[in-house]
């Protein structure tokens, strides 16, 4: 297209790619793609406004899952535009900036996620570890100063190597290699000195998310071994179903992010639809599956939700 040859020469704007050698089906595509958004909003504002009217679920579980939800909602606001956009085929060009941008909002909304499971999973360690001190650990006000320190080690972490985006030089060809744009993807356009990039990222990584998930094993190994001292077996299956959906969530989480970091570090000859498929599952199939889970496996959720139904009906 001679658009798209202008704005591969034009360095401030990139070309978004969908799936490579399928155009003729994104009409298809764009169906299934669709429906999965309208169920990423649809789910996370039914789990956050069940919260939100039940004075029941009024309590720091329930707040951090409120917190998860919202930072799924925000996930997905930040791509539809550009994944549908290339879908549909309105659109395949985003500017510097606008990509740029993008890039800050999905990674610090995936730090944002891993710092909500994490804060998740001190919830369920003091409910089983010390449910005596479970009131005066996780009050209100400190609840709130959890959340507020998870916002801001996503928003300011991140801000040294987004800056240093905007600044690059980028002479290669302007098409990436997903219909929304990643940080690393940037960088492999990139002909400026992208060590500090390469270097801050991957320490990033190692003490946000991978601190995070160490952080999440060790409290279930608490846990678990807590549980494992109750003498009944229904206190002990009792103790871990307060644990499945948290589990869940966080399966959803650190497998399609830790799955796309392996395809981008060494899957450099596989075929570029595998790259796509791998970017698309890190961004929907969290936001699309935690209402899911916590809607079947939370007692309380669950329950509101076949109340509403009755009603309904």
């Amino acid at each position: 297209m001679p658009a798209s040859s202008a704005s591969i020469i034009n360095t401030s704007i990139f070309i978004l790619t969908g799936f490579p050698g399928l155009d003729h089906y994104y009409p298809w595509f764009s169906i299934p793609f669709s429906s999965i958004y309208a169920l990423v909003f649809l789910g996370n504002c039914m789990v956050l406004h069940v919260i939100r009217t039940e004075p029941s679920l009024h309590q720091p579980m329930f707040y951090f899952l409120a917190m998860l939800a919202l930072t799924d909602l925000c996930m997905g606001l930040s791509t539809v535009h550009t994944v549908l956009g290339v879908l549909w085929g309105l659109n395949q060009e985003v500017s510097q900036d606008a990509c740029i941008a993008q890039t800050y909002f999905i990674h610090g909304l995936s730090s944002i996620e891993s710092g909500v499971l994490l804060a998740m999973a001190f919830d369920r360690f003091t409910a089983i570890c010390n449910p005596l001190r479970y009131t005066s650990l996780l009050t209100n006000s400190r609840v709130i100063h959890f959340m507020v320190a998870i916002l801001m080690r996503a928003a300011l972490s991140i801000l040294p190597v987004i800056i240093r985006l905007k600044l690059f030089h980028y002479c290669r060809p302007h098409i990436l290699s997903h219909s929304f744009c990643l940080h690393q993807d940037l960088l492999r356009l990139a002909c400026s000195d992208i060590r500090f990039n390469s270097l801050y990222a991957l320490a990033l990584v190692i003490c946000t998310l991978l601190l995070d998930a160490v952080l999440i094993l060790i409290s279930y190994v608490f846990i678990l071994h807590t549980v494992l001292a109750i003498a009944s077996r229904e206190e002990r299956l009792k103790s871990l179903q307060t644990c499945v959906s948290h589990i869940c969530a966080v399966l959803v989480f650190y497998i399609p992010i830790t799955g796309l970091t392996m395809v981008h570090r060494f899957g450099k000859h596989l075929s570029p639809s595998v790259h796509v498929l791998m970017g698309n599952i890190y961004i929907l199939f969290p936001p699309l599956m935690n209402p899911i889970i916590y809607s079947v496996k939370t007692q309380q959720i669950r329950s509101r939700m076949k109340k509403w139904c009755s009603l309904k009906m």
